[in-house]
């Protein structure tokens, strides 16, 4: 009957009480908050005739889906409200008014298992039916789970449809008690309290229930075996209630480290692990599915499915596997998250089917036997994982000992006992007394402690050729305080170590050429004026010309030696050898006039600017002095013809509150290009056919004993030929009071 008529919407509720429509409860006058109320007070007159029609709620966005449900039903049977949201149906949820609620949703977005989900919270206990236009698996399977019952395809089938709904009354009614007069040998017994058994079989029944539960303990004997598990918990059975024929159909179990992952599809299939009284050539290629079938039947309901069932009826799919398994039951394997598996059943040997009580207790034995399987899954990855860890720390050419907070050694791999196992000791296991000394206190402070060793060199005193790489590292549980167990690495370094000393002999010996034939190279230059001038002293000494020449030659030769004994000094110092306060702008003019004495060039000049604050760096003064001579010489070198070097100086204080001076030099010559700008700080680079390519990088060395530093800047429109010098500064007393 259509929701608009004003008579017959008066239907029986899902626990037997009268409910009332909204539409009607207007009609009388009352408010749409109090239809219970309304039922109550106004409609006596039509209990008798609605006694048996029930209420059925179409929420959908179009009217087109409850206007096939209407013409699907019989209208004296059954009463549909059309709502165009949740929130338009929002009384009749809150007050319980239905026997059943259509979904009309598209599974294949988010909304629509939310729209689910408000009206499961407000009706937990109606049967939920899903409409939707095509329902992929991943979806469908949310829809069960949030508490559907079915979700069926449009177009409405009125036959289909009509079967169901009878199939969810069906299931609501109560379900009478087995019959307990027949084959009560063959059963198990559910012992009763004491308050309602007698005292004369409280002890009997006790026995029983002690009995069962010890053969069913027998199954636990085959715990970390799966398949023996299994076949243990079916001859139980078959013993105690007398089943025909048997199969167990479990899922894949996760794949170990090393094993291939199952596809997709195969992780939603159930194989035959076990059977008793079925082919094997059958089973061997039966497989069950979650997506359809018994299968797909236990995934979704959860709940056991008898063969007579009126599930199974409408469901040819179903009826062909129980047929083709020849059993009359299938009960699903939980472990309490999700269906580890499938367990069908036949009727017993005379031929009697299995009541009620009997599978509902084999169920819950299922259930404890599915969380067994899921423990030996999780046990047999970790035996997997452990194996492959012992493998691979046996078969590492690094020795790995494993030692516990006890000082047990664990594990140690061949390596480790080809290292430290004592000569002469029967058995190859390696005790922690085996261990050197000094290698036994790391291991004890690191267990102790809890902190990792940093990587250290050893060598045995035996051995001094020998070089280990030890580390050692805790091994410590979240919540444990103190680490478990450490793990000693030892790596044979010896060749390494060998070569790598090679190498530096090796890079020694081509720095110590290249710095002899710089050196021939620089005093042969300075020596040839001077042997020049000397093969002709005794024939020209009185010729005054001469010895003007001879007094050039002699001082430009010294001037040079010189300049190169103090590069070698200061690249041989490690430390500053004396430390004062040295005025910055007295130390420019000194270094000026000292890189002018190797460059004379009457036309050069130098500009700088001072600023108000007098500057103060401090440091070794002839460090410092020769370091900034050496860049005003390659500045003045930049541009022989012409020089013009141009120093500015600015100070500031960093974030740590460190006061710095920075100090560029300019130049007017060509710059350096940006390889020359990156190989300025290496020894013996230089773009000049003479001198030996010392100068800026004895500069640098320097800079850093005084924990500054020396930069080229990259050329720039308009600067070029920058160098930048970095020093600590020291404050004046006003300001480092301040």
């Amino acid at each position: 009957m259509g929701e608009a008529d004003g008579v017959g919407l008066i239907g029986a509720g899902r626990h037997g009480a009268i409910t009332i429509s909204i539409a009607y409860c207007e009609r009388l006058g009352t408010s749409k908050s109090e239809p219970r109320e309304c039922l109550d007070s106004r409609s006596s007159t039509n209990r008798g005739r609605g006694a048996l029609m029930k209420t059925i709620l179409v929420v959908a966005q179009h009217p087109e889906l409850g206007e096939a449900i209407s013409a699907a039903l019989n209208a004296e049977q059954y009463r549909i409200i059309n709502r165009l949201s949740v929130e338009e149906a929002d009384p009749l949820l809150h007050h319980s008014l239905l026997d059943a609620c259509v979904i009309d949703a598209d599974l294949t977005n988010v909304q629509a298992v939310w729209m689910i989900e408000k009206i499961r919270r407000r009706l937990p206990q109606c049967p939920l039916v899903v409409y939707t236009s095509a329902k992929p698996w991943a979806w469908e399977e949310e829809a069960y789970l949030h508490g559907v019952k079915h979700v069926l395809t449009k177009p409405v089938r009125a036959r289909m449809f009509n079967a169901l709904l009878e199939g969810l009354w069906t299931a609501s009614r109560p379900v009478a008690p087995p019959n307990s007069t027949s084959n009560t040998s063959m059963r198990f017994r559910i012992p009763r309290s004491a308050e309602q058994a007698p005292a004369s079989e409280s002890s009997q029944t006790t026995f029983e229930t002690l009995h069962v539960l010890r053969d069913f303990s027998t199954v636990l004997t085959h715990s970390l075996n799966a398949e023996g598990l299994l076949k243990q918990f079916l001859l139980l059975l078959r013993k105690i209630i007398g089943v025909n024929r048997s199969v167990v159909f479990m899922r894949q179990p996760a794949p170990s480290f090393g094993e291939s992952a199952p596809g997709q599809e195969d992780e939603r299939r159930l194989r035959s692990v076990c059977a008793m009284g079925l082919s094997p050539s059958l089973l061997e290629h039966f497989e069950l599915s979650f997506e359809a079938g018994i299968g797909g039947h236990l995934f979704r309901q959860g709940r056991i499915l008898r063969r007579d069932g009126e599930e199974v009826q409408s469901n040819l799919e179903i009826q062909k596997e129980f047929e083709l398994l020849g059993v009359q039951v299938a009960i699903p394997i939980l472990d309490r998250e999700t269906l580890m598996g499938v367990a069908a059943f036949d009727g017993r040997v005379t031929g009697d089917p299995l009541s009620n009580t009997e599978l509902e207790l084999v169920f819950h034995l299922l259930e404890a036997l599915g969380l067994a399987i899921r423990n030996i899954w999780l046990h047999d990855q970790l035996a997997a994982n452990h194996g492959m860890m012992v493998n691979i720390l046996h078969e590492l050419s690094s020795g790995c000992v494993v030692v516990s907070r006890e000082l047990a050694i664990l594990h140690a791999n061949k390596t480790a006992r080809r290292y430290f196992a004592r000569s002469g000791r029967r058995g190859s296991e390696l005790e922690f007394s085996d261990l050197p000394q000094v290698l036994g206190g790391k291991v004890y402070q690191v267990l102790k402690t809890g902190t990792a060793v940093a990587p250290f060199k050893y060598s045995p005193p035996d051995s001094p050729s020998t070089v280990y790489q030890v580390s050692v590292i805790p091994f410590q549980s979240q919540n444990s305080v103190v680490p478990n167990s450490a793990l000693l690495v030892v790596e044979d370094h010896s060749q390494s170590e060998q070569l790598h000393g090679l190498e530096m002999e090796a890079a020694n010996l081509r720095l110590v050429k290249h710095m002899a034939d710089r050196l021939a190279h620089e005093v042969g230059n300075a020596l040839v004026p001077i042997s020049t001038h000397q093969q002709l002293l005794a024939k020209k000494y009185n010729d005054a010309e001469f010895r003007a020449s001879l007094d050039t030659a002699l001082a430009d030769g010294v001037r040079r030696v010189t300049r190169l004994i103090d590069q070698m000094r200061f690249l041989a110092r490690d430390s500053i050898p004396s430390r004062e306060a040295v005025p910055l702008p007295q130390l420019i003019e000194e270094a000026y006039q000292e890189a002018q004495k190797y460059q004379p060039v009457q036309s050069a000049q130098l500009r700088y600017n001072v600023g108000d604050q007098p500057i103060v760096v401090a440091g070794d003064r002839a460090s410092l002095k020769h370091a900034l001579a050496e860049v005003m010489l390659n500045a003045l070198q930049a541009n022989p013809n012409n020089p013009r070097i141009a120093v500015q100086m600015q100070s500031e204080i960093d974030s740590n509150g460190a006061a710095w001076v920075h100090i560029e030099f300019q130049d007017n010559g060509a710059g350096f290009t940006p390889d020359a700008a990156k190989k300025v700080p290496e020894p013996f680079y230089t773009t000049r056919n003479v001198g030996l390519g010392l100068g800026l990088m004895v500069s640098h060395k320097i800079l850093e004993r005084h924990h500054g530093k020396l930069e080229v800047v990259t050329p720039k429109a308009g600067r070029a030929g920058i160098v930048r010098l970095t020093l600590p500064l020291e404050l004046p007393a006003t300001v480092a009071n301040q």
